[in-house]
């Protein structure tokens, strides 16, 4: 993948992600700025999602930690678990906010 296929790739991400959570019944804010995806829950906690541009990955930041992901099989995946974006986001939003969230990008 190059760099341009890499960087439209993970805008087009951002802006799916956007769009769902638009979705979502949840009182959620965010903001994306430079390539940065800040979303805030009604609680306060943060996930942080960000391109890493040198490595080509997408990187989430959770309370329960740091995630890298590959791009592979047409999905965002964990470089560990092989979990997909979907399935992270979903996690890590349903133990942030305590309510069941169910993400589908």
């Amino acid at each position: 993948m190059t760099e341009s296929e890499f960087n439209q790739q993970v805008d087009d991400t951002l802006i799916a992600i956007e769009e769902a959570l638009d979705e979502l019944d949840l009182d959620i804010d965010y903001e994306t700025s430079g390539g940065i995806l800040t979303i805030t829950l009604e609680n306060g906690s943060k996930i942080i999602i960000n391109r890493q541009t040198p490595v080509k990955q997408l990187w989430l930041a959770a309370k329960d930690g740091g995630y890298h992901l590959d791009w592979a099989h047409d999905q965002w995946i964990t470089d560990k678990d092989k979990e997909p974006l979907e399935q992270l986001l979903s996690r890590v939003m349903t133990q942030q906010s305590g309510e069941s969230v169910s993400f589908t990008l």
